[in-house]
C-alpha cells in the first residue's frame, strides 16, 4: 500500500503544483517546500487533500514544513493516522 500511496502523492504534487512543460521529476525524496515547488499556501491545499482523501484531521502543530516538504515524510505523518 505504501507504494500506492507514494505515487498518489506524486501524482497529486505533479498535477497541481508543476506546469505541463515543466521537466522536474518528482520522487519520493524530492524536497518540495525548500525547492520552490510547494509554497505555504500549496501546503494548506496539500494538506487538505491528504486530510479529505483520508478521512483524518491533521493538527496544525503536526503540519510542518519538514513534514510535507517530501513525499516521504508525508507518508512518515500520514502513518501516525495509521494511513498505510
Amino acid at each position: 500500500m505504501c507504494e500506492d500511496l507514494k505515487k498518489l502523492i506524486i501524482e497529486y504534487v505533479k498535477k497541481e503544483y508543476l506546469e505541463e512543460e515543466d521537466e522536474q521529476e518528482v520522487d519520493e525524496n524530492t524536497p518540495l517546500i525548500s525547492s520552490g515547488i510547494v509554497d505555504s499556501f500549496s501546503m494548506v491545499s496539500l494538506k487538505m487533500f491528504l486530510e479529505k482523501k483520508f478521512e483524518i484531521k491533521i493538527p496544525d502543530e503536526k503540519a510542518t514544513t519538514e513534514a510535507f516538504d517530501s513525499v516521504n515524510n508525508m507518508i512518515n505523518l500520514l502513518k501516525e493516522f495509521n494511513v498505510s
